[in-house]
């Protein structure tokens, strides 16, 4: 069993930057590959990025490569999304997710109950 809980989520302006934070509990957290999702009102929930389970392969979405880095820590437990130069598209609710390294929801097990990520113009 893995419990995940998301934070760091705010407000900031357009161009700014925040890192959400991912803390997991459960000694088989290493095994997992992890993934951040987003959800905005009135769509679907999409992929952000993820990361291997031992950290050497990462995969983003084309809309923030270049702008978010998804990193973990298997020692400290937490996965991490720096995301750089902030656009108010990128509002959303973000979730981290434990399960196979994939950019379907489907595929991941275990979900963070979200954090907000509000970005002004």
């Amino acid at each position: 069993q893995v419990q995940l809980v998301e934070s760091g989520g705010g407000l900031v302006q357009a161009g700014g930057s925040l890192r959400l934070s991912c803390a997991a509990s459960g000694r088989t957290f290493s095994s997992y590959a992890m993934g951040w999702f987003r959800q905005a009102p009135g769509k679907e929930r999409e992929f952000v990025a993820a990361i291997s389970s031992r950290g050497g392969s990462t995969y983003y979405a084309p809309s923030v490569k270049g702008r978010f880095t998804i990193s973990r820590d298997n020692a400290k437990n937490p996965v991490y999304l720096q995301m750089n130069s902030l656009k108010p598209e990128d509002t959303a609710v973000y979730y981290c997710a434990a399960g196979r390294v994939s950019g379907d929801p489907g595929d991941y097990d275990y979900w963070g109950q979200g954090t907000q990520v509000t970005v002004s113009s």
